[in-house]
């Protein structure tokens, strides 16, 4: 049998990562047909079925299951080899695969990732923004960057920004009628725009204030599923938001959104950069890591 190369083994790897031929090619640099006709093709000098497939899913057979489980253990073995070798260069080379939400990345974007670049202008960052958690190792990323509360507790976490804190904002226009609450038990008089996060639940109203804990059920007509949406409905003078402060700050200060019950919003733990503490660091994630901590020293 001809031997099979790197790229068609990478290739299995990314189809049963992503569950799809087009993801899978993106991630790759290659066309999904070409893609596909790699994979027929080590199918056919194999002898196996690797992957089912239909018109709405992929999925690994037996087969396939048994192959992944003995070559992506290897083909990460190679890479850690071939990043090894960044010890003898003047600047690590290579690509730095990261997920996070999008909130996370808008937050640092600029003084880190970017920073990043410039410094080390031979790597490459491939950086995928997702609202879910997803399992950074079994989907291929170097790093996750999520709220610290979310972080898997399995992980090795990295602070990578400052405290973070919620407010309650509401448009003059939407003031004008209504009194401003007092409390978070106020609310319940008050037209609320309720958040669907990305697991599908409900996001929840937390307030503290002297060590006095609410957690309140708001009421509202409008249920959005993204923070921007959240944020222009209050703007319009929908209801009261309830949003991440970096979120509002400028249009706080603008005086576009009016915040309220500020001082029942207490900081919690910010950013985090992850990783798992199993697998080998490559040498552009210790690089990136120096960065955030850099950042921190700043602060």
């Amino acid at each position: 049998m001809p031997r099979t190369g790197l790229v068609e083994l990478n290739a299995v790897v990314a189809v049963a990562s992503h569950r799809s031929f087009r993801a899978a090619a993106t991630e790759l640099g290659m066309s999904p047909s070409a893609l596909s006709h790699a994979i027929a093709a080590l199918e056919q000098r194999m002898g196996v079925r690797l992957f089912n497939r239909t018109t709405r899913s992929v999925s690994l057979t037996e087969a396939g299951e048994q192959f992944l489980a003995k070559v992506r253990p290897a083909l990460r073995e190679i890479a850690e080899a071939i990043d090894a070798t960044n010890v003898f260069r003047d600047s690590p080379a290579g690509t730095l695969r990261l997920n996070m939400s999008e909130g996370a990345a808008r937050q640092i974007l600029t003084p880190i990732v970017l920073e990043f670049m410039r410094r080390y202008p031979q790597m490459q960052v491939d950086l995928v923004t997702q609202g879910r958690l997803v399992d950074i190792v079994a989907e291929g990323f170097d790093a996750g960057i999520r709220l610290t509360e979310a972080v898997p507790q399995d992980m090795i976490a990295i602070p990578c920004g400052p405290e973070q804190r919620y407010a309650v904002v509401g448009s003059p226009a939407y003031f004008n009628s209504r009194a401003r609450p007092k409390t978070p038990g106020d609310l319940v008089a008050h037209e609320c725009i309720r958040g669907r996060l990305p697991s599908g639940a409900m996001l929840k109203w937390e307030f503290e204030k002297r060590g006095e804990q609410m957690v309140v059920d708001i009421k509202g007509p409008l249920t959005l599923d993204h923070y921007e949406l959240w944020i222009e409905a209050a703007l319009e003078g929908a209801g009261l938001a309830y949003v991440n402060e970096w979120s509002v700050s400028h249009e706080i200060s603008s005086g576009r959104l009016i915040r309220v019950l500020e001082d029942w919003t207490q900081p919690f733990p910010g950013l985090s950069l992850y990783y798992s503490g199993h697998r080998h660091v490559p040498a552009g994630l210790r690089a990136f890591i120096g960065i955030i901590r850099e950042a921190a020293s700043r602060r």
